[in-house]
């Protein structure tokens, strides 16, 4: 076969692209997988991730006391995407497709390849308001031991293999800017060689153009991720009717290279986008003080007992709670007419609930070694986990202080000068009064009582309901929290192959997408809402199917 041509290129050497070409190499096709970032970068977005994966009835969750099963997830995932067009028919087949493989192959599929999880299953999107409504009726959240890293490294592994073997090449620094069509069926790419860049890994690259390239293949498979990166795109998708004004001010969750760049460029193939207003950003975003990419912010993951308010200083009123409804909160947020939001906590708080998103942000689940975790996180006194420690010290987001009085004075001098020491008093007493009793009328510290019912939660997630106010529970804490940027629910329209559909639902021959440049399968196969360890889950299996497609002969 000549030096240019392939049965397949992929365009996107993400977690979603490792995973064909895994698959298309066991199936003995010669694949080109192209990146236009250099080689060090491998794994995209995926490698920055915590490694979580949606997973349904499985041991962990078992051992845990979860009793969980496909309907009850189902019914989960119906309530939350809440699919209301006539375009989410292929959306809505995917989630029934990717709900049948949580609930069977992809455990032991992936537990033969080498992936191990935590044994204590997170809780994540729990919801909030009714059965039949958006969140996790259960805890779901399986973290990969290795983060994202220990995610990646087996379909690494499978793609060096096949590299060896002369079925994978991999071609770094190579920006694909047009797709090649020939009488409507697809003939390959074409695009820019980019200079050598030796940034570390997630940082901006160069995009200074040293050559031209043309390789040629009959299928095409676009797994390039969605527009987190790119805060304009994000500005232009977002959905005003129901969110409100997109923020001016807000952090990017994922790296530069999320850049968008292969969604028109599929358009103008013949490829169509739906869904695009759909998306998923966290309101619980903190800037990163030792930042990797452009504007970095981070994550808090936040267990439930947090004090959630307003720029104002008024208590956010439920579902509005730590870790519950995510863009309830955002629109609940956005509606205040600022862009920022504080959680006010104590240190008890912090030490059990806070974690931080990200591979870097977890070395000792990274390690994959226990005697970092216990270290980590029960061997440390009354200290959170050093990366939150660390920010508590270094971040410009967190006031560290012990009276309220201070509090409130670092929180006007980093916000907008707009909390009132009395108000904000007068709510943290209140919420106090209901602590004394194993019974309570507040709805925050309800949820913190059936968090507790969790054996997982009481362990390690859910600090003992105890009084802000009193200094032994000290020192108080506030964090000024942004929105963070995160992913595209919306993308490419595709059939359960992950066949490229044209805007009258027609498949494009030759044309394939998987990953969050489809929406994770179908262009949205979450609708409206996440459920966590969808994100991580949903290229896996769009990429899997992808590579296993019966289209690619």
């Amino acid at each position: 076969m000549p030096q240019n041509s392939a049965d397949a290129v992929i365009v996107g050497a993400g977690l979603a692209g490792l995973v064909a070409a895994a698959e298309l190499g066991d199936r003995g096709k010669k694949v080109i997988l192209l990146d236009q970032e250099p080689a060090h970068f491998l794994g995209g977005q995926a490698f920055w991730s915590l490694g979580g994966l949606f997973m349904i009835d499985t041991p962990e969750q078992r051992r845990m006391g979860i009793r969980d099963s496909r309907e009850l997830a189902l019914r989960d995932w119906m309530g939350s995407a809440q699919f209301d067009r006539p375009e989410d028919d292929w959306p809505r087949k995917w989630a029934h497709a990717y709900i049948e493989f949580a609930a069977g192959e992809m455990r032991p599929w992936l537990h033969e390849m080498g992936l191990r999880w935590f044994p204590v299953v997170g809780w994540a999107e729990r919801g909030g308001s009714y059965a039949d409504g958006h969140g996790n009726s259960v805890p779901r959240f399986h973290i990969t031991w290795g983060t994202g890293p220990g995610v990646i490294e087996h379909f690494v592994r499978r793609v060096q293999a096949h590299q060896r073997a002369g079925l994978v090449e991999l071609r770094f620094r190579h920006q694909v800017s047009h797709i090649i069509m020939v009488n409507g069926a697809a003939h390959g790419v074409s695009g820019e060689i980019l200079a050598s860049d030796e940034a570390p890994q997630g940082a901006r690259t160069n995009r200074e153009e040293v050559g031209e390239f043309e390789v040629y293949a009959p299928s095409v498979i676009v797994t390039s991720g969605g527009i987190g990166g790119n805060l304009d795109l994000v500005r232009k998708a977002w959905p005003r009717d129901r969110l409100g004004e997109p923020p001016q001010d807000m952090v990017a969750g994922v790296p530069f290279h999320v850049d968008g760049r292969m969604i028109p460029i599929s358009e103008r193939a013949g490829g169509h986008v739906i869904n695009g207003d759909r998306m998923w950003h966290y309101t619980e975003g903190v800037r990163n003080w030792d930042p990797i990419w452009p504007n970095h912010g981070i994550r808090i993951l936040p267990g439930p007992s947090s004090m959630w308010f307003d720029a104002d200083g008024n208590r956010l009123e439920p579902p509005c709670l730590p870790g519950f409804d995510t863009l309830t909160t955002l629109r609940e947020i956005l509606k205040t007419g600022h862009e920022y939001s504080w959680f006010v906590l104590t240190q008890k708080v912090i030490k059990k609930e806070f974690a931080l998103s990200g591979s870097e942000q977890n070395p000792d689940f990274t390690s994959g070694k226990w005697a970092e975790v216990i270290r980590q996180r029960i061997l440390s006194g009354k200290d959170a986990t050093a990366p939150v420690e660390a920010f508590k010290e270094k971040g410009e987001d967190f006031v560290v202080a012990n009276t309220l009085g201070d509090l409130v004075r670092g929180m006007n001098q980093i916000g907008n000068g707009l909390i009132d020491e009395a108000r904000l008093r007068e709510q943290i007493e209140a919420r106090d009064s209901q602590v004394d009793n194993p019974f309570t009328k507040d709805a925050q510290l309800m949820a913190i009582h059936a968090a507790r019912n969790y054996r997982g939660d009481r362990l390690i997630r859910t600090a003992k309901p105890h009084k802000f106010l009193d200094p032994a529970n000290g020192p108080l804490i506030a964090v000024k929290l942004h929105v963070l940027t995160r992913k595209t629910l919306g993308g490419l329209h595709t059939n359960l192959d992950s066949q490229m559909l044209d805007p009258d639902g027609t498949v494009v021959p030759g044309l394939f997408a998987a990953g969050e440049v489809a929406g994770f399968g179908g262009g949205g196969y979450h609708g409206y809402n996440a459920l966590e360890g969808t994100f991580l889950g949903g290229c896996i299996f769009s990429g899997r199917n992808a590579g296993r497609s019966r289209a690619i002969a």
